[in-house]
């Protein structure tokens, strides 16, 4: 392995930089996904008993104790809640369109590594391609197969590395895409759903409130008959 590296010349250090960062935002971005992901339904179940009891200081703090993103999404909704329905959607909204550069972070990188790998390794090719060819017609017509092969073995180190740097590249930001989409799906759940149980409970305040406006009538007037009787 040695060796190979040694004859590809200056370009495969380059890759093996690029292999080398590649891996360190994979295990950065798979850490930052393994700590932001969390059960949303069990969570906002947890949530509903205290929105209904209007616990909100209660609620926010277990928001602000779980640090992932769609518990920031919830506390943003809790903190206005008793702002209406369409507002916090756009609470919401606004909160969520946050998170996603967090969660997209050094992925754009990723792809780019992915894309760029395989170009560095043709470039190295084409570059070892003309070394040897330069050779060849500098040797008058002495040089032998085995010193044509060797150099065009030597020239395609660099795209086989190309290869090897771009392939898990690929795959892995396609997994971490598809991590980020499954986050962004849980704030979008977290988002609705918060706006649901705050508008159900308010809702339930105006219930009580406007029987209580048709209760305070009605006994007066009870009251009224029982002093004419």
């Amino acid at each position: 392995m040695i060796d190979l590296i040694s004859k590809g010349g200056p370009l495969v250090w380059l890759l093996i930089g690029c292999l080398c960062f590649a891996g360190a935002i994979f295990i950065e971005r798979l850490a930052y996904f393994h700590r932001a992901s969390m059960n949303v339904g069990e969570f906002l179940a947890g949530l509903a008993s205290l929105i209904r009891r209007k616990n909100f200081a209660e609620a926010l703090q277990e928001c602000v104790a779980t640090r992932v993103p769609a518990g920031r999404v919830i506390h943003a909704a809790l903190l206005r809640h008793h702002a209406p329905r369409e507002q916090l959607k756009e609470i919401v909204q606004e909160a969520g369109q946050l998170e996603v550069p967090r969660l997209e972070r050094f992925l754009g990188i990723l792809n780019a590594i992915a894309h760029a790998a395989p170009l560095i390794g043709l470039l190295g090719t084409v570059i070892g391609l003309l070394d040897s060819f330069t050779n060849l017609s500098s040797a008058n017509g002495l040089a032998t197969q085995a010193d044509v092969a060797r150099g065009v073995y030597q020239s395609l180190i660099t795209s086989a590395l190309g290869l090897v740097v771009a392939i898990p590249s690929y795959l892995s930001f396609a997994f971490l895409s598809a991590r980020a989409r499954a986050v962004m799906h849980d704030l979008e759940r977290a988002g609705i759903e918060i706006v649901n149980l705050i508008e159900d409970a308010n809702s339930t305040d105006n219930i009580v409130e406007f029987r209580q406006a048709e209760v305070a009538p009605a006994m007066t007037k009870a009251r009224g008959r029982g002093l004419k009787g």
